[in-house]
């Protein structure tokens, strides 16, 4: 069932977890969300990457969100929706009315007053709307740049604080040692000032960069305040495997429409995976 992804968050905070926000570029990778989730009987959140739109042409807004609800309505479990990083207050806007109710106003490249006059933009409006707003404060860099072991770039709670009291944002990424993309070497999150964050600030706090982080480590960050997490490098690594499989299984099948068995074939390789995260990760 479709859920909003707020009310995923808040069932997620009272149990102490985190639900897990997976990047999906198209419906193969939606759909196995949704039924992963529905084979373990744990929410999850289907999470748009703005870029696929414009820039690699996977879906379009309005599209997206409606094959994600239609989804949704397959399933008993609850389903959420949420876009991932965008950076202004029309992109928002339109991606609002496109269908989202979850969505991130990312100004974390600018200093901090910056940042709070434009998100508590997007916060005053997206909540007229019935939305929700995820902020960041701090930066979460690229894992190939070895942002995770920048200090410079981590979040500080007094900063925090601020940021959440002035925007009145719903949930907050936070950069604690993650990173984006895939990393180095295995990076170690900082538990105390994710402690610390939580204990200066009263909203859920978010997690990017969830790729490569030991889930040990992840365990103790969801007991500590973090209830959403997102995944997107290491389930595109899977997708991609699942393709390069499909097409040397199928290489030298003679049916010249064989790509229609391309979908199901796929999603039969990634929902195993999809179904141990949430397994593994998700205490609901």
């Amino acid at each position: 069932m479709y859920e909003k992804t707020g009310n995923i968050i808040k069932l997620a905070r009272e149990s102490n977890t985190s639900a897990i926000a997976f990047i999906c570029m198209d419906y193969v990778m939606a759909r196995t969300v949704v039924y992963a989730a529905e084979k373990t009987n744990t929410p999850a959140i289907v999470m748009l990457y703005p870029e696929h739109v414009p820039v690699q042409h996977t879906t379009g807004f309005r599209g997206f969100a409606t094959a994600v609800k239609e989804l949704a309505g397959e399933v008993k479990v609850p389903i959420g929706l949420h876009c991932d990083h965008d950076y202004t207050y029309e992109a928002i806007m339109n991606t609002i009315d496109c269908g989202f109710e979850s969505v991130m106003m990312d100004g974390s490249m600018n200093d901090l007053d910056t940042n709070i006059a434009l998100t508590k933009k997007v916060v005053d409006k997206a909540h007229e709307l019935g939305a929700i707003v995820e902020g960041e404060i701090g930066h979460v860099g690229l894992a190939a740049d070895a942002d995770q072991n920048r200090e410079d770039l981590f979040t500080k709670p007094d900063a925090a604080e601020k940021f959440c009291r002035e925007t009145g944002v719903d949930t907050l990424a936070v950069s604690i040692g993650n990173a984006h993309g895939e990393y180095k070497e295995t990076p170690h999150l900082d538990i105390q000032r994710l402690e610390d964050i939580r204990n200066a600030t009263d909203v859920p706090l978010v997690l990017h960069g969830g790729s490569g982080i030991p889930d040990d480590q992840l365990l103790v960050a969801f007991s500590k305040g973090i209830n959403k997490f997102n995944l997107g490098t290491d389930f595109l690594r899977n997708y991609f495997k699942a393709l390069t499989e499909f097409t040397a299984e199928y290489a030298d099948v003679a049916d010249p429409v064989r790509v229609i068995n391309m979908p199901e074939y796929v999603q039969a390789k990634l929902q195993p995976y999809v179904e141990d995260r949430l397994k593994t990760l998700c205490r609901f």
